[in-house]
C-alpha cells in the first residue's frame, strides 16, 4: 500500500490555501505537511502551482436509473461527476422508476448502481401523498433524508405534496433527525401567472420566465418556514432562484431555525436577458432569472445566507429538449452541468475576487455536511477520505461537447469560455480520471445515513461497495 505523498504550492485546506504535501495511506489522508517534511514516501508528485481541492460533493443529481437509464444512468452521470471534480453524488429519488420512496425502490436502486459508478453516492428517500408511514424505514436502511415537491413534479410517479400531506409526514421527518429537501414553488401563483399567458410566444423566454412568478418561490419558502418553526425538523431549501426570498431566510437564520440554502451555477453565471428566443437548453424549474436577480445571489452566498452550490444535474434525450421547436411551455427542465459546474464556478468567482477556499467550502464541504458525512467527505485534512483533485486555475479553454462526458450533449455552456481546468480526480486514493481519460474499475460506493459513525474500518452496513 505505502505512503503516498501529493505536493503542490496551492493545497487548499479549511486553515486557508498553502505550499504543502497531502500525504495518503490506502484510502484516507494520512496528513498534511510542509513540503520540506514529507517523509520517504512510495509514490511522489509535485503538481506545481496546480492547486489541490476537495473532492466535490454533490448533494442534487438526477440520476434516472434503473427505469431511465437512457436519460443518463449510474455509468455516465458518474463519469460526469468525476471528470468535474466530483468524488460524492447524492441522487434524488423521482426520476427512477420506481420512485425511491420506499426501502424495496432502494434496494432496487443499489442494484442497479452495481458495478456502474465512477464515485461515491447516496440517495435522498422521496415524500409523496400517503408514504409517512415508509420514512422512518428509509432512514433505517440508510437514506440520507428526503425530497419533496410543492408543485407538479414532471414526473408522473412521484406526486407534489401538499401542506395536508407535510402535516402528516413531517413528525415521522423530525423523528429521523435527517434533513428534509424542498422544492419550493407553489402551484397557485404559477397557475394565476400562466393563464394570461394562453395565448403568448411560448419560444420566448420571458413568457416562460413569467409563468414561474418570483412569488411561488417566497410563498413556499414562508410556509416551509412556518411548518419548520411548528415541527422542530432540519429543512434545506433545493436550488433557490429569487433573490425576493434572501430577507426572509436571513430572518429565519437569526431566529435559530434549522434551515439551510442552495443555489446552482446556471443561477448564478446565466441571466434572463441573454436567453434567446427557443433557448429550450436553459430551461429548468425555477428559472433563471434577470442580471439584478443574478447579482443578488452572489451577495447572499458570499454573506452566508445561501450555503452551498450544487447542479441540480438533471439530463435527458436531447429530443425533450426539443431544441428544434424550442417551445419553453413543453420542452424538458433540466441542466446537465456536473462536469462544467467548477469552471462554471471559478470563472464567476475569480472575477469577483474570491478564492479556491470559497469554492471548497460551498462546492465540497458544505453539501458533505447536509449530506451527514462532513467528517469524511469534502474536506482536505487527516482521516478524511482521500477523495481530490488536481485544478489549474489559470487555464481558459472553451467547451465543447466532447469535454461533458454527459451522455447527452445537451448544455447551455457549449461554446463558452471559462477558466480553471480539472487535470485529475482521486476517489479514496485511487486516480479515477486524468486529462480526458477514465481510469481503473467503477470503484465508486454508497454511502449510507450511518457513515458519519464508522470508524476507520468501514463495516458494509455503512458503506456498501457497488464492485
Amino acid at each position: 500500500m505505502g505512503l503516498h505523498a501529493y505536493l503542490s504550492r496551492r493545497v487548499v485546506t479549511p486553515q486557508g490555501i498553502r505550499a504543502g504535501a497531502l500525504l495518503v495511506e490506502g484510502e484516507q489522508i494520512k496528513d498534511i505537511v510542509a513540503p520540506g517534511d514529507v517523509p520517504g514516501v512510495s509514490i511522489r508528485e509535485d503538481f506545481g502551482d496546480a492547486a489541490l481541492l476537495p473532492g466535490l460533493v454533490d448533494s442534487h443529481v438526477h440520476i434516472n436509473e434503473p427505469g431511465r437509464t437512457d436519460w443518463g444512468g449510474f455509468h455516465s452521470v458518474t463519469r460526469a461527476a468525476a471528470a468535474g471534480g466530483h468524488t460524492m453524488l447524492v441522487d434524488m429519488p423521482l426520476n427512477c422508476v420506481p420512485a425511491t420512496t420506499n426501502v424495496a425502490a432502494l434496494k432496487t436502486k443499489r442494484k442497479a448502481a452495481r458495478g456502474k459508478c465512477h464515485t461515491d453516492w447516496g440517495a435522498w428517500g422521496g415524500i409523496v401523498p400517503g408514504n409517512q408511514n415508509e420514512i422512518e424505514s428509509l432512514a433505517e436502511a440508510g437514506a440520507l433524508g428526503f425530497k419533496c415537491f410543492l408543485v407538479h413534479s414532471g414526473i408522473a410517479e412521484f406526486t407534489m405534496v401538499t401542506e395536508r400531506d407535510l402535516r402528516l409526514v413531517l413528525p415521522h421527518v423530525a423523528r429521523t433527525g435527517l434533513p428534509l429537501l424542498v422544492h419550493a414553488e407553489l402551484p397557485d401563483p404559477i397557475a394565476r401567472a400562466t393563464e394570461p399567458l394562453h395565448h403568448a410566444n411560448w419560444r420566448v423566454y420571458t413568457t416562460y420566465l413569467s409563468s414561474r412568478p418570483d412569488e411561488a418561490e417566497l410563498q413556499a419558502i414562508e410556509l416551509m418556514l412556518r411548518l419548520c418553526r411548528e415541527y422542530g425538523f432540519r429543512l434545506h431549501i433545493v436550488h433557490l432562484a429569487t433573490a425576493n426570498a434572501i430577507d426572509t431566510l436571513q430572518a429565519a437564520r437569526a431566529e435559530g431555525l434549522p434551515v439551510t440554502v442552495e443555489t446552482c451555477p446556471h443561477y448564478l453565471h446565466l441571466e434572463a436577458e441573454q436567453i434567446g428566443d427557443g433557448g429550450t437548453h436553459c430551461k429548468c424549474a425555477p428559472p433563471i432569472r434577470d442580471h439584478e436577480n443574478r447579482e443578488q445571489l452572489w451577495h447572499a452566498l458570499r454573506e452566508g445566507v445561501i450555503d452551498m452550490v450544487v447542479t441540480d444535474h438533471s439530463p435527458c434525450p436531447p429530443a425533450m429538449k426539443q431544441l428544434q421547436e424550442g417551445n419553453f411551455q413543453t420542452a424538458w427542465g433540466g441542466i446537465a452541468s456536473l462536469s462544467m459546474a467548477l469552471p462554471v464556478m471559478w470563472t464567476e468567482g475569480q472575477r469577483r475576487g474570491l478564492s479556491l477556499n470559497d469554492i471548497a467550502r460551498w462546492m465540497a464541504e458544505q453539501p458533505a455536511q447536509l449530506a451527514g458525512c462532513g467528517h469524511r467527505k469534502g474536506r482536505l485534512a487527516p482521516g478524511y477520505d482521500a477523495d481530490f483533485l488536481v485544478f489549474d486555475p489559470e487555464t481558459e479553454f472553451t467547451v465543447a461537447e466532447h469535454l461533458l462526458h454527459q451522455g447527452q450533449a445537451v448544455s447551455p455552456y457549449i461554446d463558452e469560455r471559462l477558466r480553471g481546468v480539472i487535470q485529475r480526480t482521486y476517489l479514496r486514493g485511487a486516480m479515477v480520471f486524468r486529462e480526458g481519460q477514465f481510469l481503473g474499475d467503477a470503484a465508486g460506493r454508497e454511502v449510507s445515513n450511518k457513515f458519519p459513525e464508522c470508524g476507520a474500518d468501514v463495516p458494509a452496513s455503512c458503506v456498501r461497495s457497488e464492485k
